[in-house]
C-alpha cells in the first residue's frame, strides 16, 4: 500500500515512535518526485485475513500515527500542488495592499489546516489510549511501561502497604497486592547472551498458540502474562492466547477477566474452564485440544517474556519439529518481583522424579559457544513449546497422572526413547514467579509419588526399583493405586522406543545407579522401635535417632559391598553418605564413602535381628538412653547383644551371588503414608543444583506433619 507525502517530509528513517520496525515490515522505498513522496511498504507474513486483522487491531497507535501522515500529506500536497498550478510559466503572483504576495489557497491557510488536523488526530489517539488504558484502571491495575517494578528492580512498599499484602501473599504465595500496582507492561531486563542479539531469523516461521494454566491466580499476574505475551511476540507469529482456567474460585477471574481481555485483546484471546478441577497436567491437554496453531507453548501464568522470545524456539521447531523447545528460566522474586538472572543449565531429575537444575553437559561447555541450545534429559515443566501434531503423536502429557509432578521428567524420557529430542535455548528467555504457596494440594508429594509409579512402570524397565527405593516403599504390595497403565505401555510399543538403559547411557550419564543394593529402609532397634536411625542436621556429619516417619533422610540403604549408607539418594551431584567408624569418635560418622581410605571402616556387617558390626573395630551400633530431645542416642561401642532390626525391603535386582533373605520386605500403610505432609518437596520443579541437600533435618510435630529444613526452590 502507498501513501502520499509532501515533499516537505523527510522520510530518511521510519521507527514506529521509537519501537524497532515490526516483523511485517520487511522493506521501506521512499519515492520524492516533484510534487509527491511516496511511501512504499510491503507487507508479508500474514497467512490468513484473520490473522492480518489481528495484527491492525493490535497495533492501533501505529495505524493512527500512518493514516495522520496520510492525511497531513494529502492536505499539504492539495495545498503545495494547487499553489503551482495556479500560477501560469512567467507570471507572477498578485500582492496584496501591504506589499506582500498573496497565494491563491494560501501557504499559511494550509499550514493551519495542517496542524488542526495533527491535533486532532492527536486527540483522537489520546480518546482510544484512554479508553482501552480504561480497561486496567476500572480492576485497580496500571498499563504503560513506567511505574513501580520498571526494568525488574524490585518494588518496594510503604509501612502501611506491608500491612495491606499480607493477606494477599498468604493467599497467593507471591505479593499479589504489589503486583497490582506493578504495570502490566513493565519491561525486564534482556539476559540473554550478547551472541543472541546478533541473529537474524527467517520470517516464514510456524506461527503460536500460547496456552497458559491457571487456578485462583491473581488477576495482575495473569493478565501481566498476556500482555508480556503480546507485546514481545511478533503479531504476525502469534495466532492467539489460551487461558485455561482449572475450574477457580475467585470471581475476578470469571466475568471481570473475560470483559478485559475481550475488549483488550479481540479476537485474540480464547478462554476455556473446566467444569471441575482437573490438574496442570489435564488442564494443558484441554489448551492443546483448541489450539489451532502448528505450534504450541505451555506455560504456568505467572510468567513475563523478554524480548526476541519466539524467533529462536520457533526457528529450532521448523528445522526438526521432533524438537521440544525449552526456553531458559530467570526467577521473579515471590516479595518484590526483582528479576533474577538464572545461570545456563539443563533440566535432570533424582530417582524420586523431582526436576532439579543441572549443568549443561561436557559437550555443551567445550563448544564455548554460550548461546548454543543445551541438550537436557527432562524438563523443569513451568514452560515448554512443541510442534503441535508431533506432541500429539508423541501421546502427549499422561492424563492418568493427577495435578502435578513427574509429568515433565516422563515427558523428557519419552521424547528421547522415542526419537525426539530436547533443548533448553539460552537465547529464549522466560521469568517466573517460584510462588511458596501451591494451588492445587498442600501435599504435592503424595501425587508426585503416585506418578513416579506410573513412569517407573511403563518406561524405567529394571531400573524402577530404584524409584521404589528412593521413595522407601516395597516393590510389592505397597498400598498405592498408579491407575490404569496399559495404554502407555501400548504407546511405547507403538512408538517403537528404546530401552531405559540406551537413555542413561546416551542421554543421562551423570545420573548414579543403585544396582549394587541388597536391602533397604528403616533402621530400627529392637527395643526402642519408635525411633529410627536418621541422617540428622548435615553439617553435624553424624547419624543420629528420630522418631520414624519412613521419608528419605531415614533411608537406610546396605549394599554388596558391604556399605551402610543413610539418606536420600544422590542423583548427579553429592552421594548419599555412608556410616563410618573413625575409631576415634563414640558416634557414627556420615562420610562420603569416596574420601574414607579405609575400606574396612566403611563396611558392616548386616543381618536382621542381628548387631550391626563395624569390620574394621568390631564396634556396633547400639541404642543408650540419654539426657536428649527423645530420650536416647545412637552410639558406637563394644556389642553388648543388643539387637537391631532393620525394616528392609529386597531390590528386585539384587546380585545373583547373593541369596534373598527371607522376611524382610514390609509394606507400608497406605494411609499413614497418606497422612505424612512432603513440606520438603513443595514441587518437583526448579531444584536448583546449588541448593541440593542430602540431609535436611526431619521433624514430626503433633499433627504427623514433617517439615523439612532444606533450601528449595518452589513455583
Amino acid at each position: 500500500m502507498e501513501f502520499c507525502c509532501s515533499t516537505a517530509c523527510r522520510f530518511h528513517s521510519f521507527d514506529y515512535l521509537g519501537d524497532p520496525l515490526p516483523p511485517t515490515v520487511t522493506e521501506f522505498k521512499v519515492y520524492k518526485p516533484i510534487c509527491v513522496t511516496f511511501l512504499k511498504i510491503r507487507l508479508i507474513g500474514f497467512r490468513t485475513p484473520t490473522s492480518l486483522m489481528a495484527f491492525m487491531i493490535r497495533r492501533w497507535k501505529i495505524l493512527l500515527v500512518l493514516n495522520a501522515f496520510a492525511v497531513a500529506g494529502f492536505v499539504t500536497f492539495w495545498g503545495k500542488c494547487n499553489l503551482r498550478t495556479s500560477k501560469a510559466p512567467g507570471q507572477q503572483a498578485p500582492i496584496d495592499a501591504r506589499g506582500q504576495t498573496r497565494l491563491n489557497g494560501s501557504a499559511q491557510d494550509a499550514s493551519i489546516t495542517h496542524e488542526v488536523l495533527l491535533k486532532r488526530l492527536g486527540s483522537l489517539e489520546d480518546v482510544v489510549y484512554r479508553q482501552l488504558n480504561g480497561l486496567s484502571k476500572s480492576l485497580g491495575l496500571i498499563e504503560g511501561f513506567g511505574g513501580r517494578g520498571r526494568g525488574g528492580v524490585p518494588a518496594t512498599m510503604t509501612p502501611a502497604e506491608e500491612k495491606q499484602a499480607k493477606y494477599l501473599r498468604a493467599k497467593y504465595g507471591y505479593n499479589a497486592f504489589l503486583s497490582d500496582r506493578i504495570s502490566l507492561d513493565r519491561s525486564i531486563p534482556d539476559y540473554r547472551p550478547s551472541k543472541c542479539r546478533k541473529v537474524f531469523y527467517p520470517r516464514d516461521l510456524p506461527q503460536i498458540s500460547l496456552i497458559f494454566i491457571f487456578v485462583n491466580e491473581a488477576l495482575s499476574v495473569i493478565l501481566r502474562s498476556v500482555h508480556s505475551a503480546v507485546n514481545h511476540t511478533p503479531a504476525h507469529l502469534l495466532k492467539e492466547v489460551i487461558l485455561v482456567d482449572d475450574s477457580s474460585d475467585d470471581e475476578q477471574l470469571k466475568g471481570p477477566l473475560e470483559e478485559y481481555v475481550n475488549k483488550r485483546y479481540p479476537g485474540l484471546i480464547k478462554i476455556v474452564r473446566n467444569q471441575r478441577r482437573e490438574g496442570l497436567i489435564r488442564a494443558r491437554i484441554e489448551g492443546w485440544k483448541v489450539a489451532t496453531a502448528e505450534v504450541t507453548g505451555f506455560f504456568d501464568a505467572h510468567v513475563e517474556f523478554t524480548p526476541a522470545w519466539a524467533e529462536p524456539v520457533l526457528s529450532r521447531i521448523k528445522e526438526n519439529p521432533k524438537r521440544i523447545i525449552l526456553p531458559s528460566i530467570d526467577n521473579i522474586k515471590d516479595d518484590t518481583f526483582e528479576l533474577e538472572r538464572y545461570e545456563n543449565s539443563g533440566h535432570g531429575f533424582n530417582w524420586e522424579l523431582w526436576c532439579m537444575y543441572i549443568s549443561p553437559p561436557k559437550q555443551w561447555w567445550d563448544r564455548g559457544d554460550t548461546s548454543a541450545p543445551i541438550r537436557t534429559p527432562a524438563m523443569i515443566g513451568c514452560s515448554f513449546v512443541a510442534n503441535r501434531d508431533y506432541f500429539g503423536e508423541l501421546g502427549l502429557l499422561d492424563s492418568g497422572m493427577d495435578v502435578y509432578g513427574g509429568e515433565n521428567v516422563e515427558l523428557g524420557i519419552r521424547v528421547w526413547m522415542c526419537g525426539g529430542s530436547m533443548e533448553v535455548l539460552p537465547c529464549s528467555r522466560v521469568a517466573h514467579i517460584a510462588r511458596t504457596k501451591k494451588p492445587y494440594h498442600s501435599n504435592i508429594a503424595f501425587h508426585t509419588r503416585r506418578n513416579a509409579l506410573r513412569v517407573a512402570e511403563v518406561w524405567m524397565d529394571e531400573y524402577k526399583s530404584s524409584v521404589y527405593l528412593a521413595w522407601n516403599i516395597p516393590m510389592e504390595n505397597h498400598g498405592i493405586d498408579y491407575g490404569d497403565i496399559s495404554e502407555r505401555v501400548a504407546l511405547r510399543n507403538s512408538l517403537r522406543c528404546k530401552d531405559f538403559e540406551w537413555y542413561l547411557n546416551n542421554i543421562y550419564p551423570e545420573m548414579r545407579r543403585y544396582n549394587n543394593t541388597l536391602f533397604y529402609g528403616e533402621i530400627r532397634n529392637t527395643n526402642v522401635t519408635h525411633l529410627c536411625v536418621d541422617q540428622g542436621v548435615k553439617e553435624n556429619h553424624t547419624a543420629t535417632l528420630h522418631p520414624c516417619h519412613g521419608w528419605s533422610p531415614q533411608l537406610g540403604r546396605y549394599t554388596g559391598d558391604g556399605y551402610l549408607f543413610l539418606g536420600p539418594l544422590g542423583s548427579t551431584g553429592e552421594d548419599t553418605h555412608c556410616v563410618v567408624d573413625d575409631r576415634v569418635s563414640h558416634l557414627p560418622q556420615l562420610i562420603n564413602c569416596e574420601k574414607v581410605s579405609s575400606l574396612r571402616q566403611k563396611t558392616w556387617n548386616f543381618a536382621q535381628n542381628e548387631s550391626i558390626m563395624n569390620r574394621a573395630t568390631g564396634r556396633c551400633l547400639e541404642v543408650v538412653q540419654a539426657s536428649v530431645y527423645f530420650g536416647y542416642t545412637l552410639v558406637l561401642r563394644p556389642c553388648t547383644g543388643a539387637k537391631s532390626r532393620a525394616n528392609t525391603r529386597q531390590m528386585a535386582n539384587q546380585l545373583s551371588s547373593i541369596k534373598p533373605r527371607a522376611g524382610l520386605s514390609i509394606s507400608l500403610d497406605a494411609d499413614d503414608t497418606q497422612e505424612r505432609n512432603a513440606a520438603k518437596y513443595a514441587r518437583p520443579v526448579e531444584r536448583s543444583l546449588k541448593n541440593q541437600t542430602n540431609g535436611g533435618h526431619v521433624q514430626l510435630d503433633k499433627t504427623r506433619t514433617l517439615v523439612h529444613t532444606s533450601a528449595l526452590m518452589t513455583s
